[in-house]
């Protein structure tokens, strides 16, 4: 048996005990794991010390660093985050509907886990405390292989988490650590269909797609987003800065930061001076058509076609100046990658064309994609935010992490 197959046999072996327990015993459970990360902080800290020196070592970008980072604030807020879901609704054994047939069968559709989720990640150790609690709590065991850029960080907060649901009575391997990070054995991941029943990638375009290739096991594709500005020619000018400057620069490496900017040609004159004077409070890099560098400059960095398909998850911003809302639609359509989009706009007709015809998984009128977020959304934490459209579109909260049974009483009846 191979290591995977290891890992997947001891899943199976937990699986019913979670997909069996209560609504009560999962939240004492994400109780323990909260007040176990608050009260070992100092230890987490002292993991993600290590993974940040090898991190600049290694030449990694200030953004992936960013997203690499913990915090004392930033280990309150994946505290907080567990709380949060705890007050969240226990969507296992709620029933979706029902009916009673003609011959006097009662057939109701509930909620039940999916199983045995395997989750590969980038980066960003908070996904690891994310991702099990979410599965915890809608009955699911979890493996998590994260990236060898966060090893120490994940490492230490998977067994933290192990030993709080011990105490209370789950197994260990309810939460799993992939403790090897070679290919070969994420090669063996993606194809372990006899264990795991579902694998979500949340990382980079490269990773997703590398999974989405490589996988047999059924696949949930999240996260790559190459996310636009279209500021309208009614748009509110300050709301339009506001806007293309928290969604560039509030967290440039996460998958719902603005990539890339589109301005009518009418209001170009006066919107990109005044976009470009905030992104530069920043050092944000412009690459733009010919039209932006004819207004702002020779700052203006020629944008190539790849540019503008371009998820740059760093200080740099593709921009371009288009006619109006059909060509920004145009533009969005070809490179967009479903994930979300924005359009700043004063018009009625202009805000509702673009609702119906881009399509993505969030669509925003006058507010930041930055909102693209479980949390944002309502959902406590997140799993992920799917780009796809079977089962799952848009953040992935506890509801995206259940299948379907269906229950039916009878008494006697044959066909």
């Amino acid at each position: 048996m191979t290591y995977i197959e290891t890992l997947g046999a001891n899943a199976k072996a937990s699986e019913k005990a979670l997909r069996c327990a209560s609504t009560s015993g999962k939240d004492k459970a994400l109780s323990a794991i909260a007040e176990a990360l608050e009260n070992r902080t100092e230890e987490i800290l002292s993991a993600n010390g290590k993974d940040l020196a090898a991190a600049e070592k290694n030449g990694m970008s200030a953004a992936m660093q960013d997203r690499l980072r913990l915090t004392k604030e930033r280990i309150k807020g994946i505290s907080d985050g567990v709380r949060d879901v705890i007050k969240l609704d226990d969507p296992i054994g709620s029933a979706d509907s029902g009916s009673v047939r003609p011959n006097g069968m009662r057939i109701t559709k509930v909620r039940v886990p999916l199983g045995v989720i395997g989750i590969i990640f980038e980066s960003r150790p908070n996904v690891t405390v994310d991702a099990a609690v979410l599965c915890l709590k809608a009955g699911n065991v979890v493996i998590l292989r994260g990236g060898k850029e966060a090893y120490n960080s994940n490492k230490t907060l998977c067994n933290i988490m192990r030993e709080a649901i011990t105490s209370c009575g789950f197994p260990a391997d309810a939460i799993q650590f992939v403790d090897d990070t070679t290919r070969e054995v994420t090669a063996q991941l993606m194809k372990c269909n006899r264990y795991l029943d579902v694998l979500i990638p949340r990382g980079g375009a490269g990773l997703i797609r590398a999974v989405k290739e490589n996988a047999s096991v059924p696949v949930i594709e999240t996260g790559v987003g190459n996310c636009h500005v279209f500021v309208d020619e009614t748009a509110d000018l300050e709301m339009a800065v506001n806007i293309v400057d928290n969604g560039k620069t509030q967290r440039p490496s996460v998958c719902n930061a603005v990539e890339s900017l589109l301005v009518h040609e009418k209001i170009a004159d006066k919107a990109l001076p005044l976009i470009k004077k905030r992104l530069d409070e920043h050092n944000v890099e412009f690459r733009g058509c010919e039209k932006t560098a004819a207004i702002l400059g020779e700052c203006v960095v020629p944008a190539a076609e790849e540019d503008y398909a371009t998820e740059f998850l760093d200080y740099i911003i593709s921009v371009k100046v288009v006619s109006g809302i059909d060509e920004a639609i145009e533009h969005i359509s070809k490179y967009s990658t479903g994930h979300s989009e924005c359009i700043v706009t004063n018009s009625l007709a202009n805000a509702e064309k673009f609702k119906n015809e881009i399509d993505a998984a969030a669509v925003y009128v006058n507010a930041s994609t930055r909102f693209t977020d479980g949390g944002m959304f309502g959902f406590g934490a997140e799993i992920g935010i799917s780009t796809q459209k079977l089962h799952a579109r848009g953040p992935m909260g506890l509801r995206e992490l259940t299948s379907m049974k269906y229950l039916i009483d009878g008494n006697g009846q044959i066909r």
